[in-house]
C-alpha cells in the first residue's frame, strides 16, 4: 500500500507531485464528496423538472428554486474541475463547497417551505464530509454558520408574514449540525490515528523485510526455496556461489542449478527421515552438506533448504588439531636439532677420512642425505610455528608477475624458454602480503620442476587476471609435468602427504595456509591433456582506475 501511495503524482501546473499518504486520503475523501454533491444535485434536477419527486420541491417559489437547483449544479460541476486540476488544495475546496452546500440547500429549503420540508438535513451530510476534511475548528465554523442560516431563514419568513415558522425545529436542526461536526471529528480523528498507525506497522514490516532480505543475502550459509515442483523461489548470493554460480534463476528448476542438490532432494522428499551425505556442485569445487526443511505443511510441497561448506568446518576443526600438534613438534623440533647437527657433523668428519672404502662413503651419504631431510623438515615445522600473520599490501598483478618471474628464472634454475608469464589486465590490483604471495607461488614453480624427470623439457606458464568465468582476479601455475592421480589429488594439501619419496609433505600444505591468511583460495584443477594447474583465486582485489 505504501508503495503504491508513494508511486501516485498529480500534475499542478504541468509539473509533477509526488502525494504524501495524509494529503492522498484528502483529495479520495473529496472525491467521495463530490461524487455524493453529484448525485444529489441531479437528482434534484430530475425530480423537479419531472414532477416526479415530492410535491414540496420548490412549492413556495418555483422560479427561485429552479434558479438555485441550476446555479447548485453548475457550482457542483465547477467544484468537480477544480479537484480534477488538483488546484486548490482540499482543505481549501472544502471550505468553498461547504458555503456553497450551506447556501444553496437554505435557500433550496426556503422555497420548498422551510424546515418542515426537512431538506435541512442535506446539510449535516454536507458538514459530515467537510469534516473528514477540514478537521478541526473549521468544521464547529461551518456548523455554527450552517445553524445561522437555518435561524435566520426563519426569521426571514417570521418578519414577512410567512406561515409554518419554526424556531424550535430550526434550533434543533442546528444541535444536529454541531453534534454531527463533533462526531465527525472524533471519528475521523481515530479513523486517522488507525491509518497512521496502519502505515507505521507497514512501514516497519517493510524495513524488517529489507533487513531480513539483507541478512539472508549475506549471511555464510547457502539458502534456496523450492516450490512442490522443485522450481527455484528464491537462493541467495552464498548458495548461488556454492553451487558453483549456476545460470539458472528464480522460476528456474533446480536440476538446471544443482542435478546433484536435485537428486537429494527428491531421495529426500520420499524419506524425510535419511541424511544426505555430502556433495560437490561443482568439479574441485567445496564439499557441501544439504539440510532440509518444509514449508508450512508436507502437503504443501515448498522446501527450504540450507546449504553449508564442510570444507570450512574441516578446515577450522584441523586447524584446532595442529594448533595443539604445531606446538609439540615444535617443542619436539628443537629437541631433535641438536643430536642432529651432531650426527650430520659426525658425518661430515668420518666423510674427511682417508681411510674410507667405497661402502663406507655411501653410508655416510646416506647419514648426510637423510640428515639434511630431517633437518628440512624441521625447519617447515618450526616456521608454521612461527608463522606471521603477513603484512598485506596493494600488488600490481601483472608487473609483480613479470619481476617474479625473472626472479625465478635468475635464482631457480629456470630460462626464459621454460617460463612464461600472461596477466591481464594491466589496471587490477590485488591485496596480500609480498614475500607471503612469493613463498607461494615459488614454492608452486619448485613443485613443477621438481615433478619432471627431464626439467629442459619444462613448460611453465602463469596466467590471469580478471576473466569472465569469475568475479574476481585468478592466477594459473600451468605445467606440463606428469599431473597428479584423482586419488592423491585429494590429499595434496594436507600436511606431510607426498607422493615424492625425498618430499617433505609439507610444502603445498604451507602453501595452502599462506594462501589463506591472505583470502586467497588455493585450488588444483588438473590438466585436460595432462599436466597440472594450481589456481589462485584472490577475493580482496580493486580495479586501478586508468585515468589517475
Amino acid at each position: 500500500m505504501n508503495s503504491r501511495l508513494e508511486s501516485l503524482q498529480h500534475r499542478i501546473g504541468g509539473k509533477e507531485k509526488r502525494l504524501d499518504p495524509d494529503n492522498l486520503l484528502h483529495w479520495r475523501s473529496l472525491r467521495l464528496f463530490l461524487l455524493y454533491r453529484i448525485t444529489l444535485v441531479l437528482a434534484l434536477l430530475y425530480f423537479f423538472y419531472s414532477g416526479t419527486g415530492p410535491d414540496f420541491l420548490g412549492q413556495s417559489d418555483p422560479k427561485l428554486f429552479a434558479f438555485i437547483i441550476t446555479l447548485y449544479t453548475g457550482l457542483a460541476i465547477l467544484s468537480v474541475l477544480f479537484w480534477y486540476w488538483r488546484s486548490p488544495k482540499p482543505e481549501h475546496q472544502a471550505y468553498l463547497i461547504l458555503f456553497v452546500d450551506i447556501s444553496a440547500i437554505t435557500l433550496l429549503m426556503h422555497t420548498s417551505g422551510g424546515v418542515e420540508s426537512g431538506m435541512g438535513m442535506l446539510i449535516a451530510v454536507s458538514i459530515t464530509g467537510g469534516a473528514l476534511i477540514m478537521g478541526g475548528r473549521a468544521a464547529l465554523l461551518f456548523a455554527a454558520l450552517a445553524a445561522l442560516a437555518v435561524i435566520a431563514e426563519q426569521l426571514y419568513d417570521y418578519f414577512n408574514g410567512i406561515p409554518g415558522v419554526r424556531f424550535a425545529q430550526a434550533g434543533f436542526l442546528g444541535t444536529v449540525f454541531f453534534a454531527t461536526a463533533l462526531l465527525t471529528l472524533v471519528l475521523s480523528g481515530r479513523a486517522r490515528a488507525s491509518e497512521a498507525l496502519a502505515r507505521a506497522r507497514a512501514d516497519e514490516l517493510g524495513q524488517m523485510a529489507k533487513i531480513n532480505e539483507y541478512v539472508i543475502q549475506h549471511m555464510r550459509t547457502g539458502v534456496l526455496v523450492l516450490d512442490a515442483d522443485d522450481s527455484i523461489l528464491m537462493i541467495n548470493n552464498p548458495a548461488w556461489h556454492l553451487l558453483g554460480m549456476p545460470t539458472a534463476a528464480v522460476g528456474s528448476s533446480l536440476q538446471s542449478a544443482s542435478p546433484e542438490l536435485s537428486h537429494q532432494i527428491q531421495h529426500w522428499r520420499k524419506d524425510i527421515t535419511s541424511n544426505p551425505p555430502t556433495f560437490q556442485s561443482q568439479r574441485q569445487g567445496p564439499e557441501l552438506k544439504a539440510h532440509f526443511r518444509p514449508l508450512g505443511s508436507r502437503d504443501a510441497g515448498d522446501v527450504l533448504i540450507f546449504l553449508e561448506d564442510t570444507t570450512q568446518i574441516t578446515r577450522e576443526a584441523l586447524q584446532m588439531k595442529l594448533a595443539s600438534l604445531g606446538r609439540l613438534t615444535a617443542s619436539i623440533a628443537h629437541e631433535i636439532r641438536n643430536p642432529l647437527g651432531a650426527i650430520s657433523h659426525a658425518s661430515q668428519l668420518f666423510d674427511e677420512s682417508p681411510d674410507l672404502n667405497p661402502a663406507d662413503k655411501r653410508l655416510t651419504e646416506i647419514i648426510k642425505t637423510n640428515s639434511a631431510r630431517v633437518n628440512q623438515v624441521i625447519e617447515n615445522v618450526l616456521q608454521l610455528s612461527r608463522r606471521s600473520p603477513g603484512d598485506p599490501k596493494p600488488i600490481h598483478l601483472k608487473p609483480w608477475f613479470e619481476i617474479l618471474s625473472k626472479e625465478l628464472i635468475k635464482n631457480h634454475g629456470f630460462n626464459a624458454k621454460t617460463l612464461h608469464t600472461q596477466i591481464e589486465p594491466a589496471n587490477c590490483q590485488i591485496i596480500a602480503d609480498t614475500e607471503q604471495l612469493r613463498q607461494v607461488v615459488s614454492n608452486l614453480c619448485n613443485n613443477a620442476m621438481e615433478a619432471m624427470d627431464d626439467s629442459n623439457s619444462l613448460k611453465l606458464l602463469i596466467a590471469g587476471g580478471l576473466t569472465k568465468e569469475y568475479d574476481h582476479p585468478v592466477v594459473d601455475i600451468i605445467d606440463n609435468g606428469p599431473g597428479i592421480e584423482p586419488e592423491a589429488a585429494k590429499q595434496i594439501f594436507e600436511p606431510f602427504f607426498t607422493t615424492r619419496n625425498q618430499g617433505t609433505g609439507l610444502g603445498l600444505y604451507i602453501a595452502k595456509e599462506l594462501c589463506e591468511i591472505n583470502s586467497i583460495r588455493l585450488e588444483y584443477i588438473p590438466g585436460p591433456t595432462g599436466g597440472s594447474c594450481f589456481r589462485l583465486h584472490f577475493n580482496h582485489w580493486r580495479r586501478e582506475d586508468k585515468t589517475r
